[in-house]
């Protein structure tokens, strides 16, 4: 696993220790898992490149104030 791969997935860790989008954001996350820990599996997984563009694509549909239920959206599995 690459320095860069372990520095990313030690910060969103770090981010989600420290209380993740409610805290930083005062949001609520849409779905399950959150964005943060999808983030984290889809890298894990996939590598930084294809897994951070996974990652970055669900966080931009997170957050929906008109979402009124969580949303099951696991990473893909290729």
């Amino acid at each position: 696993m690459s320095i860069v791969r372990k520095s990313i997935l030690a910060a969103i860790r770090w981010y989600q220790s420290k209380g993740g989008s409610k805290h930083f954001f005062n949001l609520e996350c849409n779905f399950e898992p959150t964005c943060s820990e999808y983030t984290h599996q889809a890298i894990s997984k996939f590598g930084t490149l294809k897994g951070g563009k996974l990652g970055w694509q669900r966080i931009k549909r997170c957050s929906d104030p008109d979402c009124v239920q969580i949303i099951c959206d696991p990473v893909p599995k290729e």
